[in-house]
C-alpha cells in the first residue's frame, strides 16, 4: 500500500468509526470472568471484557495479535484482519481510527521512539515475510529485505518473522519465530548485519530455539540485553545485543508469547497451558504472568499462584477460564493492562484495570 492509500483507509476508517455509536464488543451479556479480581500479592486486577467499543459489524477482528502505547496515550492493536490491521483506542476503550496494510499475516507489532521524539510501528506479516516500518498513521517509511534476498537465508529456508525489537542505537533485531529459528540484525536503514540462534531439536540447547516468537530490549540491568521467547520449552532467553547467550528462565507449563518489559516487571500471555495431569500444549488454558527484575514469577493473573520449592518454580497452570489463548500483553502508562487473545472467538482485547 502506498502512502496516499494508507491515509486514505485511515481517514476512512477514521471518520467511520467517529459517527457510530460505541457498541460493546462481544454481546450484552458479559463473559465469564467479567468483573473478577485476578492476580497475587500487589499485582492483582480487575477483568473489563467489554472494555473495547468498537464494533465487530464495522471493524472486525479475526486474532488480536499485539497491543503498543503511544506516548499520547493511544493504543494500536494489531489484527491479522484485512479490512483494518490495526485499531486505534484511547484508554477507555473509544475506538479513536483504524488503517489497514491489507496483510493477512499481521503479528507482531513494536513502537519505536526515536532521539527526535518521533514514535513509529514495527510490523511484521509471518504469511509473507514483510517488515514494515511504518507511522501512527499507516504510512510505510521502510520494509526491510527479505531474508533470502539479503542473504541471511539461502532459497530452501524458511522466513516466517514474528517479532521485532530495537536496539539502543537503531538496530533492528527480527525474530524468525515461525520460520528457521534465528534472530536477524540489521541497521536502521535496512542493512543485514547478520544473525544468532538457528534452530533446535532438543530440549534444552541454550543459544538456540526451537520456536523464538517474541522478542524484547530489556534495559533493566547494567547492560542492555535482548530477551526472546522460546515458546515451545516455556522459557525466556536473555543474549547481548551481539548474540551471545547469558542466561534462561524455565516456566514449566507455559507458553508463553512476547516478552514485554515496563518498569521492573517482565510481563507475557500465556497463550497455551497444560492440565495437572498432562503435560502437553492445550488451548483455552491461557493467563498471564509477570516475573520480577530478579526473573522470579510474582503474578498470574488467571492463573494458579506462583509457587516455588526449593528454589524452583512449580508447574504453572490456569486458575480461572478468563482468558482462552493469552498472545499479548500491553501495559499502559497508568499500570493497567490489556490481554489480546489469539484464536478466542474473535474478542477485542480485555482490559484489567490495577487493583494493588
Amino acid at each position: 500500500m502506498n502512502s496516499r492509500s494508507s491515509r486514505r483507509a485511515f481517514l476512512r476508517f477514521g471518520t467511520l468509526a467517529a459517527g457510530l455509536p460505541f457498541v460493546r464488543a462481544a454481546s450484552k451479556t458479559a463473559p465469564a470472568g467479567h468483573g473478577t479480581v485476578i492476580g497475587h500479592g500487589a499485582l492483582r486486577y480487575r477483568v473489563d471484557c467489554r472494555w473495547s467499543r468498537a464494533s465487530p459489524e464495522t471493524h472486525p477482528v479475526r486474532d488480536c495479535h499485539e497491543m503498543v502505547q503511544a506516548d499520547d496515550g493511544r493504543l494500536f492493536l494489531l489484527t491479522n484482519h484485512r479490512q483494518n490491521n490495526v485499531l486505534i483506542h484511547d484508554r477507555g476503550g473509544r475506538l479513536l481510527g483504524a488503517w489497514t496494510l491489507n496483510l493477512a499475516g499481521a503479528h507482531g507489532l513494536t513502537l519505536q521512539r526515536e532521539p527526535d521524539g518521533r514514535e513509529f510501528l514495527y510490523v511484521t506479516d509471518t504469511g509473507t515475510g514483510r517488515v514494515l516500518k511504518t507511522t501512527l498513521g499507516g504510512e510505510v517509511v521502510l520494509e526491510l529485505p527479505h531474508a533470502v534476498k539479503c542473504g541471511a537465508y539461502a532459497e530452501k529456508d524458511t522466513y516466517s518473522p514474528t517479532e521485532t525489537a530495537i536496539g539502543p542505537g537503531g538496530d533492528i533485531y527480527v525474530a524468525d519465530g515461525y520460520g528457521s529459528q534465528f534472530v536477524l540484525r540489521f541497521d536502521r536503514t535496512g542493512k543485514y548485519l547478520g544473525k544468532f540462534g538457528g534452530r533446535s531439536t532438543q530440549p534444552v540447547n541454550p543459544g538456540r530455539f526451537m520456536q523464538v516468537h517474541g522478542i524484547a530490549l530489556d534495559t533493566r540491568g547494567p547492560e542492555p540485553l535482548l530477551v526472546c521467547t522460546e515458546r515451545v520449552r516455556n522459557e525466556f532467553n536473555w543474549f547481548t545485543l551481539e548474540g551471545r547467550h547469558v542466561r534462561g528462565v524455565y516456566l514449566p507449563g507455559a507458553y508463553v508469547s512476547r516478552p514485554v518489559i515496563a518498569g521492573r516487571h517482565l510481563y507475557s500471555g500465556v497463550c497455551f497451558g497444560t492440565k495437572p495431569d498432562d503435560y502437553r500444549m492445550w488451548q483455552k488454558r491461557g493467563f498471564v504472568t509477570i516475573l520480577d527484575d530478579a526473573d522470579r514469577v510474582v503474578s498470574n493473573p488467571g492463573g494458579q499462584p506462583p509457587e516455588y520449592r526449593d528454589g524452583r518454580l512449580r508447574l504453572l497452570l490456569q486458575d480461572q477460564p478468563v482468558f482462552e489463548n493469552c498472545h499479548d500483553v500491553c501495559v499502559d502508562s497508568a499500570g493497567d493492562l490489556y490481554i489480546c487473545q489469539w484464536n478466542s472467538g474473535q474478542v477485542y482485547p480485555y482490559k484489567l484495570h490495577r487493583e494493588a
